[in-house]
């Protein structure tokens, strides 16, 4: 087992196969898993400067994916359990969202919050393009801003 993970990480180390670290770390984090990928990108992008656009491009791919994976559990989801009563917090946060439609899938990029609330549009069966593509336009800014972010909050160059 410890052979197969020590393979496993060296396949993944950065930045050999830094791209793909990326893009599978950004769908798993998209995902109801708690994981972060900003510091994967912000390595990637601090060791390799040349790779600033493809790692965000790469990043917000994956983590879309990850959020249309999470739109599909919740689908599933509300098919599954479509007899709960809601609580009267519930019904608010769900009429928010049946309100704002597939634009509210543009929050997806916030901490703890943003990948539930591709389930929950998933759960209302919100038009899944829509909630895709604005899934995307909130994790693209989401990547370009935070990465700029920590390059300007710590410049310099990393020495081999």
């Amino acid at each position: 087992m410890e052979a197969w993970l020590e393979s496993l990480l060296t396949l993944l180390a950065l930045p050999k196969f830094g791209l793909s670290t990326v893009f599978v770390v950004a769908f798993i984090s998209a995902t109801l898993l708690p994981l972060g990928s900003e510091p994967v990108v912000f390595g990637l992008v601090k060791l390799n400067p040349e790779l600033f656009w493809p790692a965000v491009l790469v990043a917000t791919a994956g983590n879309t994916l990850g959020g249309a994976v999470s739109w599909w559990m919740g689908y599933g989801a509300e098919l599954a359990v479509e007899r709960v009563r809601h609580k009267p917090v519930e019904h608010r946060v769900l009429g928010w969202l049946e309100r704002f439609g597939p634009k509210a899938c543009l929050m997806a990029w916030l901490p703890v919050v943003g990948d539930p609330l591709c389930a929950v549009a998933g759960w209302l069966k919100l038009p899944f393009w829509p909630c895709v593509g604005y899934m995307a336009i909130g994790k693209f800014a989401r990547y370009l801003t935070m990465t700029a972010a920590l390059l300007w909050a710590m410049p310099g160059q990393v020495q081999p």
